[in-house]
């Protein structure tokens, strides 16, 4: 079995295990689901990012205390995950009108080497103008992704020196009191669904 197939296998394991959580919280409430991603309510972990924003400015979840965060990990030169995750991150909030304003976009690069400031301002508010990029050194990468339970790995550069890197595609959405609360698999996830997802978490921070 190759290397990266092993890899995506972990991925998919965390992905389960993550699943798995949010059903068993599910099915001890005596309320119905009301969401369409799953619900992580309660995870004890989740709770903390410290990274710097694509303007230079230091940033933590605190900041955005009173707004639904939805988080996304990639970096700009991905082909395929990275740009349909923050499109839909992009179409879900413009769903929302007047809400959206209450819903805030962050994507943490998981490859600050190539994914300096410049770089990450044009790419996220090319998908939409209100999207904030976060990055950090190795080590403040690394415990970014630790804490949220995200897999990456850079791939072995070609004769070029250009590489992938492999990373986990889930998005998550924190709520307006900083608690993490969805999980959702961003390869499959319609818009529609999350904005309807986000307006539940909006009603309760308004309740």
């Amino acid at each position: 079995m190759s290397a990266a197939r092993l890899l995506w296998l972990a991925v998919g394991a965390v992905a389960l295990t993550i699943g798995a959580a949010g059903y068993a919280l599910l099915r001890l409430s005596a309320e119905p689901a009301k969401f369409n991603a799953t619900d992580v309510t309660g995870v004890p972990w989740g709770k903390e990012l410290r990274l710097t924003d694509h303007t230079g400015r230091p940033r933590t979840l605190e900041d955005f205390r009173g707004k639904v965060v939805m988080l996304f990990f990639g970096f700009t030169r991905c082909p395929d995950v990275c740009p349909t995750a923050l499109a839909t991150i992009a179409q879900a909030r413009g769903l929302l009108g007047e809400d959206a304003r209450r819903v805030q976009g962050l994507f943490v690069t998981v490859d600050p080497k190539r994914d300096t400031p410049e770089v990450l301002a044009k790419y996220v508010t090319a998908f939409d103008p209100s999207l904030i990029g976060l990055y950090g050194d190795e080590a403040a990468t690394e415990r970014a992704a630790k804490e949220f339970k995200i897999f990456y790995q850079a791939q072995a550069p070609d004769t070029h020196g250009a590489y992938g890197v492999d990373h986990s595609g889930q998005v998550y959405v924190i709520d307006a009191k900083g608690r993490l609360r969805l999980y959702i698999k961003s390869h499959d996830a319609a818009p529609e669904a999350i904005a309807h997802d986000l307006r539940q978490l909006i009603r309760e921070a308004s309740g």
